[in-house]
Order: structure tokens, then sequence, then C-alpha cells
């Protein structure tokens, strides 16, 4: 399952891609567990005016910074959530509305949108690992399903946080490559662009059906010369 990736490479991507404002505060170039990387939500509701004709309220995409690695709300210290953050970056989409640290967050609807240029997976066939580059073959951006969470200590402290959901990929013609050989070969669930609002909006019981094999001929696998060294 694939743990890192990489960010969009020009700010006004955002804009073009997601239809969000350019975002205001500086990441790196790659995400990795516990790093700071962007996501999508809906922002939250807006009363409409007393006098608009337009019923109940509204809500728009907003980019949000926060850190890969989701920390459920109920983790009980900052010690604890940096110990199972790092344990929770990917989320099986078969499980996601019933396993415990994800449930929360299913339920209440917080789904997001990930925007990747590329993610990386490591090719094992050769007998070591070959970290390996996944982008779109067109080259646009990609919107990677995820959850986000909301976490406060009781001395105050937030944690944003966030996870990227996963679905099988045995019979996917690219990505049936990567990962432990004999082991159940797992890719991120990659939306498509037409269903971003869609996605965002469903109902619990109705978000499962987005999550989805993105097709293997519009994605391109490309192997990466050198790994980054340091992730302290």
């Amino acid at each position: 399952m694939s743990v890192q990736y990489e960010c969009l490479p020009r700010v006004s991507l955002y804009a073009e891609a997601f239809g969000v404002a350019e975002p205001t505060v500086a990441i790196g170039s790659e995400v990795w567990p516990r790093r700071p990387g962007l996501f999508i939500r809906l922002s939250a509701p807006v009363p409409a005016p007393p006098d608009s004709a337009v019923e109940g309220d509204s809500r728009v995409r907003e980019l949000v910074a926060g850190q890969l690695g989701l920390v459920p709300r109920w983790v009980k210290s900052a010690s604890d959530a940096k110990l199972r953050s790092t344990k929770l970056v990917n989320a099986r989409s078969e499980t996601v509305s019933t396993s415990k640290p994800y449930y929360d967050a299913w339920m209440a609807g917080q789904r997001c949108i990930v925007p990747m240029q590329t993610f990386q997976e490591d090719d094992l066939r050769s007998g070591k690992a070959v970290p390996t580059r996944i982008a779109r073959v067109d080259g646009r951006p990609m919107g990677a399903a995820g959850l986000w969470e909301h976490w406060t200590g009781a001395d105050g402290e937030v944690i944003v946080s966030f996870t990227l959901l996963t679905v099988n990929a045995n019979s996917h013609a690219l990505m049936h490559r990567y990962q432990q050989p004999g082991s159940e070969k797992r890719m991120l669930a990659v939306l498509n662009e037409g269903s971003f609002d869609a996605w965002l909006q469903a109902k619990p019981e109705k978000a499962k059906e987005f999550l989805r094999p993105y097709p293997a001929e519009k994605l391109t696998a490309n192997p990466i010369e050198s790994r980054r060294k340091d992730k302290s």
C-alpha cells in the first residue's frame, strides 16, 4: 500500500484541477506518514440569508492542511496519537465502516479528496525494492479518496489528520506487480473527476460505491532513481 506521494507541482493546479483556492500554507513536495499534506473537504454549512429564495444551507470545497496518518478522536494523549497515526495511513475500503479507528470519521461523513501528482509503490519482483512512481498517463493530478479527523488533547493541542483509502488490486493489470509477493495487492482509491462532489456529499451507506480501482490504461509507472534518505 502506498504511504508516500508527491504534491502538485504548481499551486495553481489546486484551483484548475479541484476548484479550490490556492494553498496559503507551505508544505513539502512529498508527503509520508506524520508529514503535513493537503486535503479537500466540504466546508461547514453556511445558512442562507433570511430573505434568500434558496432553502437550507450550502457547503463548498475547501483545502485544508493536516498530517498523513489518522488520529482517531478517542485517542487519549499526544504520545498515543503519534504511535497510532503511523499505522493509520491507509484504510481498507472493505472494512472502513466497521473498523474502530475509522468508524467515527466514516459515519460522520468526514470524507476528503487528497490531491497528488504521483504516488509511490515498491516493485519487489527482482528481489529488492525498486521505488516506483505511479502517475496518470495524461500527466494530470489525481484525487485520492480519504477520511479526515480533528483531534483535541486535554491540554488543547489540536491535530488535523487524514488517511488514504485503498481497494483490492489483485486483478489490476498494473498494480498487481507491486508490494510483497504472495500478499494481497492494494492500491489507492483514485476518484474520477466527475465524482468529486458526489463522493464528498454521499451518505455513508452509498459512499463505498465510489471506491474502485482506477483503470490501468490511464496509469503509468516509472522507477525512481533514488529514494529520499532523510525521513526523520
